[in-house]
C-alpha cells in the first residue's frame, strides 16, 4: 500500500526558495532512498514556481520522458488550483492545460480556504475535478467541516455531501485516479487544534465505506507534524498525509517522509 505524503506551500516561498527546496528534496531522496519505502511524495508550490520546481525535480525523472519537466520524477508535482475551462476570458485564473504545461501532475481542488474566501462551491469542485481528469491529471479533492458542524455531530453527512457532489457521475476508471484529503477546518492553519485519533476514526470509517478501493487514496490533513504523523498514519483508513506548515521546511518534510516510510500496517486498501 502506497502512502501519499505531500505538502502545499500555499502563498509562501519565492521562486528561489521553492527551487532550493525542490533541489534539496531531490538530493536528499537520492542519498536516502529508504525514505521512499512505500511512500509517494508530492509537493504543491505556488503557480509562479511550478515550472522552476519541475525543472529541479527533473534530476529524478525516469528515462524516456525528457520533454515534460518533472514527469516521471519520484516526487509528484501539483498545482494549488486551476479553472474548469481550458481557456477564455477568466482574468487572473489559470487552466488545467497551463498547469500541466508547467509540469504539474496533480491539482488541488476545494481547499477550505478556497471555499471560504473565493466562493468555491460543490458545483465548481465538480467542474474542476472533471477538467483535471479530462486532461489526464490527478485531482486532489479537499473536504472538511467547520467546528460548528463537528460539535453538532454532523461531520459524516457534511463531508460525504462535499465528496459525493464533487465526484458525482464519475465512471470507476476516473474515480480510481482521485485523491481525497479530509481536512477538518477546525484543525488546519496557525490557529488549528490538532485532531485526536479518536476524532478521526469516524470520518475515516465513513469515507472508507464509501470510497476505499474506489479512489486512489484517502489522506488526512490538519496540524500534522512529526510529533503526531505516526499516530495519524495508524488510524484505520488513512492512506497518507497532506501536511501544512510542518513541511514548509525541507527538514520537517523529510522527517515526516522518514516516519511514513517506517509504517507497516494493513489499511483498507485503495488503488494507489
Amino acid at each position: 500500500m502506497t502512502r501519499w505524503i505531500g505538502t502545499s506551500f500555499k502563498m509562501n516561498k519565492t521562486l528561489s526558495e521553492a527551487r532550493a527546496y525542490a533541489a534539496g528534496l531531490s538530493s536528499a531522496l537520492q542519498e536516502r532512498p529508504e525514505l521512499l519505502h512505500g511512500v509517494q511524495p508530492f509537493i504543491i508550490p505556488p503557480h509562479t514556481a511550478l515550472a522552476a520546481v519541475a525543472a529541479e525535480l527533473a534530476a529524478q525523472s525516469a528515462p524516456g520522458e525528457p520533454d515534460v519537466p518533472g514527469r516521471g520524477s519520484v516526487v509528484r508535482l501539483g498545482a494549488q488550483n486551476a479553472h474548469w475551462e481550458d481557456d477564455g476570458a477568466w482574468t487572473g485564473e489559470i487552466s488545467v492545460p497551463q498547469v500541466a504545461d508547467a509540469g504539474a501532475e496533480l491539482v488541488e481542488i476545494g481547499h477550505s480556504e478556497r471555499r471560504e474566501h473565493f466562493g468555491e462551491t460543490i458545483e465548481t469542485t465538480r467542474l474542476k475535478v472533471a477538467s483535471v481528469l479530462r486532461h489526464g491529471l490527478v485531482p486532489l479533492l479537499c473536504i472538511g467541516e467547520p467546528a460548528q458542524v463537528q460539535e453538532r455531530g454532523e461531520t459524516a453527512a457534511y463531508i460525504l455531501d462535499q465528496a459525493r457532489g464533487a465526484l458525482r457521475g464519475l465512471p470507476a476508471d476516473q474515480l480510481s485516479r482521485v485523491l481525497i484529503a479530509y481536512e477538518p477546518i477546525w484543525a488546519i492553519g496557525a490557529q488549528g487544534r490538532p485532531a485526536t485519533a479518536a476524532e478521526l476514526r469516524e470520518p475515516f470509517e465513513v469515507l472508507s465505506r464509501e470510497y476505499a478501493g474506489k479512489v486512489q487514496a484517502l489522506l488526512y490533513g490538519g496540524s500534522v507534524s512529526p510529533e503526531n504523523a505516526l499516530e495519524m498514519l495508524l488510524i484505520p483508513g488513512v492512506q497518507g498525509l497532506f501536511v501544512g506548515r510542518a513541511a514548509w521546511t525541507l527538514q520537517g518534510y523529510l522527517e515526516i517522509l522518514r516516519i511514513a516510510s517506517t509504517v507497516e500496517k494493513p489499511h483498507v486498501s485503495g488503488l494507489g
